[in-house]
């Protein structure tokens, strides 16, 4: 082993912040780093099957909505000190029993404020180790932060004091950190931008060649996917695209009672699933592809080159897959229906436009996953020197 590292993720509400941990943790196994992955959400199936040395399973705490102003634990109960507590000790026992080189925090400081509690003490364990940790915050290409410039100026302020770096899961030539977090200059010392982080490529095509020619309708998973479901079904009857079979994939959270209730009225050759472990496979197959703007759902689409329709997801103050979307719209890869304006004609129009569209390549960096493994590698062996180190790999990667 190259050295050992503690990667901490909390999801809230969908999957998308650990499926691309779980990429994260795969590509630095296989670059020989020794990986200790502490989850806070949901336990999810993929978990299971998560390539890290070992894997911690925090008591679970989730949002209650997409407001994110309520945190509740798995029966659906408030938060209380004891939880945070509890947390916060198995966090800090984890840490002291892997002794990593790296800790590795996905959001923070720019977003998981709620969790400061317990994930200061581990930048404060990390920081008091000797040697110490590096302490490296992972995040999308887009962030989330309110618009005042106290919240940013913290945020910045916690960079500058205790992180080594911010590693940025984007590609700087379709997003720059600055879009979405107006003082990145500030930091700029500290990003780097590692190129996307997609799944490992799997060639070949869907099992059984179920997918041939459909209409690909995959709602991430599947907590706030509900009204894209019931947009699409509607467009459907509507007649768009009756000729072609209707694949309706509703993610793993979506409601019992919803899910049951999709089923129940299915219209004449259309599918109502939970989730395809295939779905990239399906991409390259499908007709169209309508989806919401996620992170992982758009390196899916762009890698298969689907003829795309995606309807970005932005109750409350949600507007990374807006952003997303629109960019990537701009490019002229996918058509967009904001969800402000989502009606059942609206979709089927950009259906039927996106089912003319001819496959168009975008020339993203998708190689974020082993990048992001060997700069973290290579940091812990730079040990003192890691500053220089994260200067050398940010020039090389620009």
């Amino acid at each position: 082993m190259t050295g050992s590292v503690l990667f901490y993720v909390q999801h809230l509400l969908g999957i998308g912040h650990l499926r691309r941990a779980l990429h994260l943790v795969e590509a630095m196994t296989l670059d020989g780093l020794a990986v200790t992955l502490v989850s806070g959400g949901l336990p999810l199936p993929e978990l299971a099957d998560a390539k890290a040395e070992r894997v911690v399973q925090l008591t679970p705490i989730r949002a209650r909505d997409s407001s994110f102003k309520e945190l509740i634990d798995a029966d659906g109960q408030p938060i209380d000190d004891a939880l945070r507590a509890k947390r916060r000790h198995v966090l800090l026992e984890t840490f002291a029993m892997a002794q990593p080189d790296a800790v590795i925090i996905e959001a923070y400081p720019f977003g998981r404020r709620a969790f400061r509690y317990e994930l200061e003490p581990l930048i404060d364990a990390a920081r008091a180790r000797r040697p110490r940790a590096l302490v490296l915050c992972s995040v999308r290409d887009i962030v989330i932060v309110p618009e005042d410039r106290q919240r940013q100026s913290d945020a910045v302020a916690r960079v500058r004091a205790g992180f080594d770096a911010v590693l940025v899961h984007g590609d700087p030539k379709l997003i720059r950190l600055e879009a979405s977090f107006p003082a990145a200059d500030q930091i700029a010392d500290w990003l780097v931008y590692t190129g996307y982080v997609g799944a490992p490529d799997q060639p070949g095509d869907a099992k059984d060649g179920e997918g041939a020619d459909e209409v690909l309708v995959s709602a991430g998973g599947g907590a706030m996917g509900a009204p894209l479901l019931t947009a699409a079904l509607a467009a459907r009857r509507l007649g768009c695209l009756a000729d072609l079979g209707w694949r309706l994939l509703a993610g793993p959270n979506l409601p019992a009672a919803q899910f049951a209730a999709f089923s129940a009225d299915l219209p004449e050759r259309v599918v109502l699933e939970r989730y395809r472990s295939d779905f990239p496979q399906m991409l390259r197959r499908c007709r169209v592809s309508v989806s919401q703007a996620g992170y992982n759902t758009v390196l899916d689409i762009l890698a298969a080159r689907a003829a795309a329709v995606v309807v970005p997801f932005a109750d409350m103050r949600e507007t990374e897959q807006t952003l997303r979307a629109e960019r990537l719209a701009a490019c002229g890869v996918v058509e967009m229906v904001a969800s402000s304006v989502l009606s059942p004609e609206r979709l089927a129009q950009a259906i039927e436009r996106a089912s003319l569209r001819p496959p168009t390549a975008l020339a993203v960096d998708t190689a974020g996953a082993g990048r992001t493994a060997q700069l973290v590698a290579g940091l812990i062996g730079a040990g003192p020197a890691s500053s220089q180190r994260v200067s050398e790999f940010r020039n090389s990667a620009e």
